[in-house]
């Protein structure tokens, strides 16, 4: 017996299954009771082995096997089991036979229970209501790794294999899985549903969802059943997303059409009337009519669905995409502007992955970047051909701001991060993956060319197509089919971690590059990048290019600065239209010919948006002074577009600060008695803006300044701005008494509610209880968020952080209330120290558990609190936090390091008080 067990322990600790045997086909049975929230299961596995074993290694976890119910037969012949060990540390099961396995195709088979979890991952429940009374719905949520909780498999993605689902549910209950319904037979209160069986697939893309739905449908040109479910009484929120999900269907249908014109017309060719040709390939050999980068969409139906309780935004099983009710429903009175443009860009980006991600699929967790990263690209390129006033290209610069500013933390990590264990995975779910991984992959298309890029994507989708792919198979094909040094220059992106700042100075008629790891930290960290480096000089008409591949290089721009056509000494911006992942730092007479030049309206919207983001990086690396860092917002006074004008407003306060430390909090941790003139400064900043807009929405306006009017509110709110307080709370009294007034649309109310809570404290609580009124009140979970971003007041703050954790309050909806001011911070850390045994309970492990630490502690700017933090957490310390922790201490070192700059910075005082009162 002992060296059995032995036997059975050699599998545990490793990060892979063995591979001695490859499953082909899952014959899966579930009956979920709904009502005790368990299920009961049995599988039949055609396992091919392929050398000599005695086991079967799998994933199983919180399952109970039937060891009486596991054979394994083959060739006519079932062989006996001896042991069957379930490991739940390593959340593998291990069966051993009494022989070696034939070699060839077997069947496994086994029986096995768990339970509905409430923690939002495996197969779980979901509550809603329905007349009235509470309801259980069965969900399953298995990517990346929990697919093991709900039947034993082989739970890695390339353990690709078909699946035939059968399950037995309640006759009154909607049943949905991947395919669609062959046949359904009654059985009294049971109903047994069978599905046909899938293409091959991973097991972190299966899927099953039971429960009470409604739904409403339309057909692609081409067939293809489209279908939006919701909570019964919600169906018109769900036709925005089917409209979307049609007409993005249609355009992946019609990009092939318009390859195949452009191919035969590559002069003429135009799409919806606008000239796409910059997104086409050149002709591909061997791609049909038929194919979407050489493979058509290849399921029958397409179902999206609203989960009331949902951890992620939304999953991308195949033919059946979960979501957050909040990133697929759209209700034309009740959703603003920017949820409308959420569910559009979720539901392109969740669509993309029928074929980035499901048609070909990662080899590993280590390449999630290629399933990720990709989803996110081609989601604006459909988002921006549907909805072209939207600017959505404009917009995409938040996805790389947001990759570079968590990629600017020492404790950040490479695109390919090696894992060695499950628990590690939902970490890199990250800015890293979605959103750094999106940015290279613009940045590489700039470089190649959209032609050649395209033709070898085309290349790269059909080769990996109902396989698994490593990111050197992406750029291997890229490489062939572009004739670049596609792998030297972008495995410098993708196997280290961390970014370039180019420092340019302009000396005689050169410019000197010199490249060097940017870091939060202001010290210069290791690395070197092959860099696309792109210039522009006077004007968008004088451009040049080239490879930075050394540490430093000059560059003769003699003709270059001839050529610009500018009087005197023209202005020069290194990285053009923001399409590289670096910062650039520029000497101080590059910076203060580029200030002129946004003052002078002379520079992109992109490009205006990239000089503000560096130079608020750089300020707090503590490489520029606060003081540049405000005379340069200065010259946006009088910036029209949104995308700059939010990215101002983001960079001086935040109602989520779990990423960075804003310029408003961090002077008031350095120097409080600055605090009033920062804010007057901030408020006559955007006065222009704000009053060209004013309250009221004007007929016909655009889709930006719907949004922009919402946060520049929300920022004059929360700097004070009486007239806007006044304004906020009137309009407030008027929408009480009567909840259909227009007087308080969609995108206001986020602003208003900010506003009200701006007034409350203990002594004054009227507008705090009726904020909780209209939470109760609503069954819009879009209007349920915006309320929970609200509280600020230290004095609110416990009562409200306890409200959260209520059942009033979704799990996966408490992070949106974990914005707390600095007056409050202390309240919020001893809160969640106090909590965090029954938030581990709760959350146990997944990425929601790392928002409470990110949200709470990030925000500190003292060397004492990074260690009281480092301290509380050390005794319980897990590998699922481990990430997040080390990158949320670090940011409390860069606030520390920060406020120790801006103290040292003689200039602010002054300068704070001339901008402040600076008549323009």
């Amino acid at each position: 017996m002992a060296e059995q067990n032995q036997n059975c322990s050699q599998f545990r600790g490793q990060p892979r299954l063995p591979k001695f045997a490859i499953p082909k086909r899952y014959d899966l049975k579930l009956k979920p009771d709904l009502a005790a929230c368990k299920f009961a299961g049995a599988v039949q596995v055609s396992v091919d082995v392929v050398s000599d074993t005695k086991f079967l290694v799998l994933n199983a976890a919180e399952l109970s096997v039937s060891a009486n119910s596991v054979t394994f037969a083959s060739a006519n012949k079932v062989l006996e089991h001896v042991k069957v060990d379930l490991f739940e540390e390593d959340e593998i099961l291990v069966l051993e036979f009494k022989e070696s396995l034939p070699i060839g195709v077997g069947v496994l088979s086994l029986e096995f229970e768990g339970t509905l979890n409430d923690r939002m991952k495996g197969f779980y429940r979901s509550t809603y209501e329905h007349n009235g009374e509470k309801k259980n719905m069965a969900v399953t949520q298995f990517e990346p790794a929990d697919a093991r909780r709900c039947f034993p498999c082989w739970d890695e993605p390339a353990c690709k294999a078909t699946f035939k689902i059968t399950l037995e549910v309640p006759s009154d209950l909607v049943a949905l899985s991947n395919m669609p319904i062959t046949e359904e037979k009654q059985n009294e209160n049971l109903k047994t549903v069978y599905y046909q069986e899938s293409p091959i697939m991973s097991t972190y893309l299966v899927a099953v969802v039971v429960g009470l739905f409604d739904y409403v449908e339309a057909n692609t040109p081409d067939g293809i059943n489209v279908k939006v479910y919701c909570q019964v009484g919600k169906t018109s929120q769900g036709k925005f997303a089917l409209d979307v999900a049609v007409q993005t269907l249609g355009l992946y249908k019609q990009y092939v059409v318009c390859i195949i014109s452009y191919i035969r017309h590559p002069k003429i060719f135009k799409w919806g009337g606008r000239n796409v040709s910059w997104l086409l390939p050149v002709p591909y050999h061997g791609c049909s009519d038929e194919m979407y980068f050489a493979v058509p969409y290849s399921l029958p139906k397409l179902d999206m669905i609203a989960i009331p309780d949902f951890a992620a935004g939304a999953m991308e099983n195949y033919g059946l995409v979960t979501y957050r009710e909040t990133a697929l429903l759209y209700d034309e009175k009740h959703s603003a502007a920017a949820n409308k443009q959420r569910v559009a860009t979720v539901v392109a980006h969740e669509l993309a992955h029928q074929w980035f991600g499901n048609l070909v699929t990662m080899e590993w967790w280590t390449h999630l970047w290629l399933n990720e990263g990709f989803a996110t690209w081609v989601s604006y390129l459909a988002a921006d051909s549907l909805f072209p006033e939207w600017k959505i290209w404009t917009q995409f610069l938040d996805e790389c701001t947001e990759g570079l500013r968590l990629d600017g933390l020492a404790e950040s990590h490479p695109i390919e991060v090696e894992i060695n264990h499950a628990s590690e995975i939902d970490e890199i779910f990250d800015a890293i993956s979605y959103r750094k991984g999106a940015s290279v992959i613009r940045m590489l298309q700039t470089y190649l060319g959209p032609e050649r890029f395209q033709r070898g994507l085309a290349s790269y989708v059909k080769r990996y197509a109902c396989s698994n792919a490593k990111t050197e198979d992406l750029w291997s094909a890229l490489e062939e089919e572009s004739g670049e040094p596609v792998n030297k220059l972008m495995n410098s992106w993708t196997k280290q971690v961390g970014y370039p700042v180019i420092s340019v100075k302009l000396k005689d008629q050169s410019l000197e590059f010199d490249q060097s790891r940017f870091l939060f930290t202001g010290s210069h960290g290791d690395g070197e990048w092959v860099v696309p480096i792109t210039l522009c000089c006077g004007s968008y008409d004088a451009r040049k290019n080239f490879l930075l591949q050394a540490k430093s290089e000059t560059l003769d721009v003699k003709d270059f600065l001839s050529a610009s056509g500018s009087s005197g000494r023209p202005w020069i911006k290194v990285n053009v239209e923001q399409t590289g992942f670096y910062r650039v730092k520029y000497d101080e007479d590059l910076s203060s010919g580029l200030r002129n030049a946004i003052e002078r309206k002379n520079l992109s919207t992109c490009d205006r948006n990239g000089i503000l983001d560096d130079y608020y990086s750089l300020s707090m690396s503590c490489e520029q002074s606060m003081t540049s860092l405000l005379a340069l917002m200065s010259a946006y006074r009088e910036e029209p577009e949104y995308i700059v004008l939010s990215n101002l407003i983001s960079v001086m306060f935040s109602l989520f600060p779990e990423f960075t430390s804003k310029v408003a909090k961090i002077v008031a941790d350095s120097s409080p008695e600055l605090v009033g003139d920062v804010k007057l400064f901030f408020i006559n900043l955007f006065q222009n803006s704000a009053e060209r807009l004013g309250w009221d929405p004007k007929p016909l306006e655009s889709h930006l300044d719907s949004m922009l009017r919402g946060e520049l509110l929300v920022a004059l709110a929360l700097f004070g701005h009486k007239a806007t307080l006044d304004e906020a709370n009137k309009r407030f009294r008027i929408f009480l008494e009567d909840r259909n007034s227009p007087v308080l649309p969609p995108d206001l109310r986020r602003a208003v509610y900010v506003a009200v809570m701006q007034g409350v404290n203990k002594s004054n609580r009227s507008g705090y209880e009726s904020l909780l009124k209209i939470y109760r009140e609503t069954d819009l979970s879009q209007e349920k968020t915006r309320i929970l971003g609200t509280c600020r007041d230290p004095e609110i703050i416990q009562e409200f952080l306890d409200f959260l954790l209520s059942s009033e309050v979704r799990s996966q909806d408490v992070v949106f209330g974990l914005s707390v001011s600095s007056e409050s911070r202390e309240i919020a850390w001893n809160w969640l120290k106090a909590k965090w045994d029954h938030l581990t309970k709760t959350y146990g492990a997944g990425f929601l558990i790392t928002r409470f630490i990110s949200a709470i502690v990030s925000p500190f700017s003292s060397y004492e609190k990074a260690a009281e933090a480092q301290e509380f957490f050390s005794s319980r310390m897990k590998p699922y936090i481990a990430r997040t922790l080390k990158q949320s201490i670090e940011r409390v070192h860069i606030n520390a390091t920060w406020v120790k700059s801006i103290r040292n910075d003689k200039n602010l005082p002054h300068a704070v008080k001339e901008l402040a009162y600076r008549k323009y």
